[in-house]
Parts: structure tokens; sequence; C-alpha cells
């Protein structure tokens, strides 16, 4: 069953990002982490991996746009599955 992700689009007031400083947020931000995140994983387009999944009643899937996210980095550092 596919279910598409909006979790990532306003941050749980319990996360761990939620504890940090102002400043140590917008550095968080600055980083690469930020462009990845703006620029890759906020933009992947989790409808077209619909398709995949049954309409029958089950448990929701992963997000699309986390395992495509994964993959990415994945590949970009040369990770093996365990450094993941």
């Amino acid at each position: 069953m596919f279910k598409k992700n909006t979790k990532n689009q306003q941050p749980a007031l319990n996360s761990a990002a939620s504890e940090l400083s102002e400043k140590q947020r917008e550095r968080l931000k600055s980083s690469w982490t930020g462009t990845f995140d703006k620029e890759f994983f906020s933009r992947i387009n989790e409808e077209t991996f619909s398709v995949l999944y049954l309409d029958l009643p089950s448990r929701p899937n992963v997000p699309i746009n986390v395992l495509v996210g994964l993959k990415a980095l994945k590949a970009g550092f040369g990770w093996s599955d365990a450094e993941l």
C-alpha cells in the first residue's frame, strides 16, 4: 500500500534537531546536509513509485524519498551496506 511521506515537510517537535541551538541549526542548514535536503531529498517525486505498490490494505511503505536518498548517499560516498 503506497502512502506519501509528508513527515519531512515539518520537523517533529521532539526531534534531535529541535534540541540544537539556533546557531547549530543554521550551521546544519548551511552544510552539505541542508543542500542535500533542499536540492535532492525534498524534490523526489514519490508518486512516480506508487505503481510499484498494490492498492490492497497492508502496512505502509518505507518512504520512497528516504530509500532513494539513502541509495544516493551510499553511491556518492562509496559506502557499503554496513557503513550506511
